[in-house]
């Protein structure tokens, strides 16, 4: 019989993998342009706060879902904490928008990167369709291996995040050859006479959006608490260090993009990596780089098929309309629940623009983190800890911090653009009939 319980190192590679993704090597060509923030001390300070942010949330959800115990992430959490209604709509939005649309975008960026290779530039309109079609391909690639089971999946997940830290150290040393040959730089990192404007400003909090989609990951490891070896230690130990590690890599890379390149050349980016790559080593080492960027992003698109399918047998554990697809086979892989989310992502890489799926997925995921965050003050009020339960670091300040800047972002992006909570208020519709008609063939 195969071991069903992922180790330490894959719940530290899950968080790890699903952070490091589309984000912090799309998110930075968005925020440079002329009318977002055009100032290098205010972009890098937005980037940290998101690792605060990040981190308050990684250590509240540790002593959540160390209480709960329960696989699923939020739909779990939600359903202890409020009512199982809410807890229904938050899987149902983890399904669609945590993971599905998340793995669409994930999958676009890796086909920017990979079709340099083919001579096409992924700012080209004409590309699209190539870029598509890459990313439909390391979709099924991924699929297949994680449905050989969770030990085949859990290596699988190690050795791809091993090999995207590998390339990011790297690429990190690029800057010393990038002084080397180009030693002067125009750009600085001391605050400026606009920076104090920026910081107050709506654009900054609608800039958190980019930000809070580059670091959303932080909570991976909590959907696999109930396969997971240990989880009182593993679980919190997974969820802090894996911040922490991708906060100090984001701060780092987001320092070589902008020392290398000016804004003109990062300003609406998709594929930074290659930009940079292509201007420190040239034309035909930055298409290696872009390459393995390509390749390298699949560990994202691995973390979130082992995460996603939890959420699905954790629902068909209560409503019997989700029952057959958490079902999984021998060596533990649920097939139908990874076909379930392929076949859902597949559908909204074919529909959906990249910009338009990152914001989606920005918002809508912060507002049920930002639900769960504020569970843990119902938690403590019930008195639901147990013997396993590990506390919140810095309690109640972590949760307020979190809770403070969610808001804050939630409010301005409203303000600005309303049509991403419209469409995401509209995703949660179905949701309610689903649950409603589930309850009924219950009875």
């Amino acid at each position: 019989m195969q071991n069903k319980k992922y180790t330490r190192s894959v719940a530290v590679n899950m968080v790890i993998a699903n952070m490091i993704g589309t984000g912090i090597f799309t998110a930075l060509g968005y925020q440079v342009f002329p009318d977002a923030i055009p100032d290098a001390f205010t972009i890098m300070l937005i980037w940290f706060i998101g690792g605060i942010i990040a981190l308050c949330g990684a250590t509240v959800y540790g002593e959540i879902a160390t209480t709960i115990k329960k696989s699923g992430g939020e739909y779990a959490f939600l359903s202890d904490l409020y009512h199982p209604l809410l807890g229904f709509i938050s899987g149902w939005i983890s399904i669609i928008v945590g993971f599905s649309a998340a793995i669409a975008a994930l999958a676009l960026a890796a086909g920017s990167y990979f079709v340099p290779l083919l001579g096409i530039s992924a700012d080209d309109p004409d590309s699209m369709p190539i870029i598509k079609a890459v990313g439909i391909s390391m979709i099924l690639i991924v699929v297949l291996i994680q449905a050989r089971g969770v030990k085949f999946g859990g290596r699988f997940q190690n050795y791809v995040t091993y090999l995207k830290l590998a390339l990011i150290g790297v690429f990190i040393i690029l800057p010393f050859a990038f002084i080397y040959y180009y030693p002067e730089t125009n750009i600085s990192f001391a605050p400026t006479d606009k920076s104090s404007d920026l910081i107050f400003s709506g654009t900054f909090a609608t800039s958190l959006v980019w930000v809070f989609f580059a670091y959303s990951g932080w909570n991976a490891s909590s959907y696999i608490v109930g396969s997971l070896e240990n989880p009182k230690k593993n679980l919190p130990y997974s969820l802090i260090v894996g911040t922490v590690i991708v906060t100090i890599i984001y701060m780092l890379l987001n320092f070589v993009f902008l020392f290398v390149a000016d804004f003109e050349e990062l300003a609406g980016k998709p594929d930074l990596g290659y930009v940079v790559a292509k201007k420190i080593l040239g034309g035909n080492l930055g298409l290696i780089f872009s390459a393995a960027f390509s390749v390298a992003l699949i560990s994202g698109l691995s973390a979130m098929f082992i995460a996603g399918p939890r959420v699905v047998q954790e629902m068909g554990k209560d409503h019997k309309l989700f029952k057959a697809l958490g079902k999984q086979t021998e060596s533990g892989a649920p097939i139908l629940a990874l076909v379930t989310i392929m076949i859902l992502a597949v559908g909204m890489l074919l529909l959906g623009s990249f910009e338009m799926i990152i914001q989606y997925v920005g918002v809508t995921l912060s507002i049920f983190a930002l639900l769960t965050v504020i569970g843990v003050f119902i938690l403590r009020a019930r008195k639901m800890g147990n013997e396993d339960t590990v506390k919140t670091w810095a309690y109640p300040f972590t949760p307020i911090i979190f809770i403070l800047f969610t808001v804050w972002m939630i409010v301005f992006f409203v303000w600005r653009d309303p049509w991403v909570v419209i469409v995401s208020l509209a995703t949660m519709v179905p949701a309610v009939i689903i649950y409603y008609i589930s309850q009924r063939a219950e009875k």
